[in-house]
């Protein structure tokens, strides 16, 4: 069975967190969906436009293997104030789904109330938030917990991905 994985995201989201995953797991075969609330055409920070497939209200959390929080600091100022985006997130963690989340993707999990007592990365200028929220802010390129895969920079997108993949290859063993 293909595997599938959701992007969740919105205007001026980072270019690289975006891009390297999106074709990353299609790499290993995923097929990919890429939400965005209003199914609105948006671009990155730097201009890459973000290739939309969904509108968040035609989301169904049973379709999807591993969802995918690409950060951008305004992005997360539009995106986590939408109640349905956090409610996806929310519903991914309940349903015991990996959730993949870089740099300030974080404030997305803090607003889905999914962090208390977790080990989260995220950037550094966000790691008060992080502790605030209840979580353990963790500097690693990697951070698991549960899962939630989280890394706090673009620069470590390959250890990231990497993580993710492997915990959802693991999850699917341990359901068969």
């Amino acid at each position: 069975m293909k595997r599938k994985a959701l992007i969740l995201t919105g205007k001026l989201v980072q270019d690289h967190e975006y891009i390297y995953p999106y074709y990353r797991v299609q790499e290993d075969g995923y097929e990919v969906d890429v939400a965005v609330p209003g199914k609105e055409q948006v671009t990155g920070q730097l201009g890459a436009k973000v290739l939309v497939t969904k509108d968040v209200t035609d989301i169904r959390v049973e379709d999807y293997d591993l969802l995918i929080l690409p950060g951008g600091a305004k992005c997360m100022e539009y995106i986590r104030q939408d109640p349905r985006v956090l409610k996806i997130i929310a519903d991914f963690n309940a349903a015991g789904k990996v959730i993949a989340s870089v740099c300030h993707a974080a404030q997305l999990l803090i607003s889905a109330k999914v962090v208390k007592g977790r080990k989260i990365s995220g950037y550094y200028s966000i790691k008060d938030d992080i502790n605030n929220a209840g979580a353990i802010y963790v500097d690693a390129p990697a951070v698991v917990d549960g899962n939630i895969v989280s890394s706090p920079h673009y620069k470590h997108l390959g250890p990231w991905m990497k993580a993710a993949l492997e915990l959802v290859e693991k999850k699917a063993k341990v359901a068969c």
